[in-house]
């Protein structure tokens, strides 16, 4: 049975002919050709001024909080729906995640919810620009200026995204994003740290080479800092990505209409909502149901996965992971976001991959339409 990925690229001669060339030339003097035109090309794209390659989305939020002085004791605002890697780098800076709940229709971090968790500890909050959709930016920017708190936007899944015609990447004080092999745009492994602070930027750029000032050849470190740098081949193939990045969002907005035209008349399911302020890039496309319907996420994940059709869950809350039962007051999460855990029971993410044919999406719904007949 040849099975249907929940994920995948689109490669083509342009990438391979850039990597080539990167992998042939890009050494010794050369070796940062492709990252200054990566990183050129990109701020083009998302309209900000500073970008910085990176090996990953993680080492993006890691340098961010490091930049913003984010430490010891401080607390880091963080919508419960996410990879861990959105969280993780608030405990290597010494600080404590403080998990919120997310908005029922868009699924991104609910302004009520910071608000109402702001302590005179919060020094930042990370948004989540989830599955390519975009969090009420005005509402939330609002806030952090009301309590002085500093913005990091996690784009990891939103590259080209718009929220009320501004790029995913262009709020707060700093974005990041990622290009993970599962990504719209890929480097297989990487990332982008992206700011119009020209100030953290610098701060960032110098951290993230053992602290050293870029530029240095005599090797001479004044702090103790990071080692997170892109390879040319993964710039080379980044920087490709990018010349191609309006095709790629296009075929994910192929394929979440083909979707929605097929499951529109399933009254228990609900498809990714953007709203009317955001256009959103459907890195995964995703369906939640009716809690009272009796299927868990893994009822309806192996049915499929019974007929060659790969899916993910929702994630699960970051309150709920072992990871951090240690924390104080962390079992008073489940009461406090309920939306975070109903998505977490009731929602899976469809295949997705930019490899997907309309006849797969035909296959994948007569077999969902089965599932949730009871509700035809």
């Amino acid at each position: 049975m040849r099975r249907i990925p929940i994920a995948g690229p689109w490669i083509t001669q342009r990438e391979i002919d850039y990597v080539t060339d990167a992998v042939t030339h890009s050494w010794y003097d050369s070796a940062n050709l492709y990252h200054e035109r990566f990183e050129r090309a990109f701020s083009q794209y998302v309209c900000v001024p500073h970008s910085m390659a990176l090996p990953s989305c993680t080492s993006g939020i890691h340098l961010a909080l490091t930049a913003l002085g984010v430490a010891d004791g401080d607390e880091v605002i963080v919508p419960e729906v996410t990879w861990i890697a959105t969280a993780a780098p608030v405990s290597y800076v010494g600080a404590i995640p403080v998990f919120v709940d997310v908005d029922p229709t868009t699924w991104c971090i609910s302004p009520e919810s910071l608000e109402a968790a702001i302590t005179p500890r919060t020094k930042a909050v990370i948004t989540v620009d989830l599955y390519g959709n975009m969090a009420d930016y005005d509402r939330i920017l609002a806030i952090a200026n009301k309590y002085n708190l500093r913005v990091i936007e996690d784009a990891a899944e939103a590259a080209g995204a718009r929220y009320k015609g501004k790029n995913a990447g262009s709020f707060g004080d700093v974005a990041v994003f990622s290009f993970h092999g599962s990504k719209t745009l890929t480097t297989g492994e990487g990332g982008m740290l992206v700011t119009h602070d020209r100030a953290l930027f610098d701060r960032a750029n110098f951290l993230r080479d053992h602290g050293r000032v870029p530029g240095d050849f005599r090797f001479e470190n004044s702090e103790v800092a990071f080692k997170y740098k892109m390879s040319s081949m993964q710039a080379a193939l980044g920087l490709a990505q990018t010349e191609r990045l309006d095709e790629l969002i296009e075929k994910k907005r192929e394929t979440f209409a083909w979707y929605r035209e097929r499951l529109s008349g399933i009254p228990c399911l609900t498809l990714n909502d953007p709203g009317l302020d955001v256009d959103a890039t459907y890195w995964m496309t995703s369906i939640v149901w009716n809690e009272s319907f009796g299927l868990g996420k893994k009822d309806v994940s192996d049915a499929l996965a019974r007929h060659g059709i790969d899916t993910r869950p929702f994630f699960s809350p970051l309150s709920s992971l072992g990871a951090y039962q240690h924390l104080s007051g962390i079992e008073a999460c489940r009461a406090r976001n309920p939306v975070s855990y109903r998505l977490r029971d009731c929602g899976i993410n469809l295949p997705s991959s930019l490899g997907l044919q309309e006849e797969e999406v035909d296959f994948v719904c007569e077999h969902l339409r089965r599932i949730f007949s009871k509700c035809l």
